[in-house]
């Protein structure tokens, strides 16, 4: 069972050689500062954002791959009464399946219709980032081609 979710994990992030990919950084940063790990978590955060549709107005969400091994959502807002709520779950991927963990709430493993939703929003996720973030094919690992002009 640990080989299944191992070359399922494999799937979603790729390889060894992916793990530096290089990056065109975006026209916000200055040209000579290379990104922290932090703001590149941010910028795939935003692509992670958008994978479970429409954000409402007055909530900020997040999803993103925190290391090799966890995921994050997280979602602010404020309820009606005006009071500012909070919801992390983190999702651990372990030998024996991907663990759920929210605060408050029993960890639990993923099964079922869940445990496919998240899959497919890790693949999906993964390949908007390398695509949109690192500029590389999610396939293959290797760096894009920019769109060529032939001469005539």
């Amino acid at each position: 069972m640990a080989d299944v979710f191992k070359k399922a994990f494999e799937l979603l992030i790729g390889t060894d050689s992916m793990s530096m990919p290089s990056f065109k950084r975006p026209q916000k940063v200055r040209p000579l500062r290379k990104l922290t790990k932090r703001e590149l978590i941010q910028l795939e955060s935003e692509i992670g954002a958008k994978l479970f549709g429409p954000i409402p107005a007055g909530h900020r969400r997040e999803f993103f791959n925190l290391d090799p091994v966890t995921w994050i959502w997280h979602e602010e807002w404020t309820d009606h009464s005006g009071k500012h709520r909070t919801s992390t779950t983190r999702y651990e991927i372990h030998d024996n399946g991907i663990l759920k963990a929210q605060e408050g709430a029993r960890y639990n493993f993923l099964e079922g219709q869940e445990l496919e939703n998240l899959i497919v929003a890790m693949r999906i996720y993964y390949e908007e980032v390398a695509r949109n973030i690192y500029k590389r094919d999610p396939q293959t690992g290797q760096p894009l081609q920019s769109a060529a002009v032939t001469p005539a």
